[in-house]
């Protein structure tokens, strides 16, 4: 008797249910370039009126101008879940009364020059969900 790996599907979802996903999580990964070097960073975010604030342990001066950030919540043991990718203008959050309130609202990793509030303007949000599929 063999027996075969389950069979994962995946399947686009559309961007009103990509951005629900998206908001309906907390956690995820900034990208970014960097001398000509894709960067990852772990990443607390929240949305809000149309745009992703993103907390990270980056500094302020590596923001470029535009930044991808992807979420995602697959089982490690089933291969099921989803994944969420947003790409857009970025910029850092310099007003003070603005990054106090962010600062109090989204936890971070580090505190001093590295511990960043960037917000991004998504001009595309993306998303698959992987589910148990058939051979075929």
């Amino acid at each position: 008797m063999s027996t075969r790996p389950a069979v994962l599907r995946m399947t686009e979802v559309s961007g009103p249910e990509a951005v629900w996903l998206l908001e309906g999580s907390s956690l995820g990964r900034l990208v970014y370039v960097q001398r000509e070097q894709a960067v990852v960073r772990p990443a607390r975010h929240v949305w809000e009126f149309g745009s992703l604030i993103v907390r990270t342990p980056t500094p302020a001066a590596a923001v470029s101008v535009s930044a991808t950030y992807q979420v995602d919540e697959v089982g490690a043991v089933t291969g099921t879940g989803w994944t969420v990718t947003a790409s857009g203008p970025a910029d850092a959050i310099t007003d003070p009364d603005e990054a106090a309130h962010y600062k109090r609202t989204l936890p971070g990793w580090v505190h001093g020059p590295h511990d960043t509030l960037v917000r991004i303007r998504p001009q595309t949000v993306t998303g698959f969900r992987f589910a148990q599929g058939t051979e075929g």
